[in-house]
């Protein structure tokens, strides 16, 4: 990797699609909050990682490989988040009027993601995902699991979701 402009900085992160993990570096702007990156207009065709560790799904047992760097279309990223224990601070405000939280329970490929999902009051989750025009959607509380992967057992304060490619159940 380049060394980084005055103006940049390097967030490790992780890229989920349907057969695949990775976790790696990205460069962005230093004012940049990496955690709702993809939503900014102009976002890159491909996420470009660094030094990423990638978990592939597609072969039983799921296989490790290394590259110095990996390049993902971003159409086909279904979820993102900073790596634990980094974290931004949440998208939205805790007393917006009008707005609950919704335990829900997403499946990503063979990952298992306990989640809460923020709603209107007004409505339900099946009307709010029915209405709802955006690429990528926060969650919260995220609790991800994979039976693959039974040591990999993780909880972030939230995630972006691609809805289009996530099957979202209520429980």
């Amino acid at each position: 990797m380049k060394p980084l402009e005055p103006d940049e900085k390097s967030t490790t992160v992780m890229v989920y699609t349907q057969n695949m993990l990775a976790r790696g570096e990205v460069v962005t702007k230093e004012n940049a909050r990496v955690s709702i990156w993809l939503r900014a207009q102009g976002t890159a065709n491909y996420i470009h990682l660094h030094n990423p560790q990638v978990i592939s799904f597609t072969s039983t047992p799921p296989k490790t490989i290394s590259y110095e760097q990996l390049f993902i279309p971003t159409p086909q990223v279904v979820a993102f988040h900073i790596a634990p224990p980094a974290h931004d601070p949440l998208d939205y405000e805790e007393n917006e009027a009008n707005r609950m939280m919704q335990l829900t329970e997403l499946l990503i490929g063979s990952f298992r993601i306990k989640a809460k999902f923020r709603v209107s009051t007004q409505t339900d989750l099946a009307n709010s995902l029915e209405v709802m025009r955006v690429t990528w959607a926060s969650i919260y509380d995220a609790n991800i699991s994979n039976p693959h992967l039974p040591q990999l057992a993780m909880q972030v304060p939230m995630m972006l979701i691609n809805p289009a490619h996530v099957s979202i159940g209520l429980t």
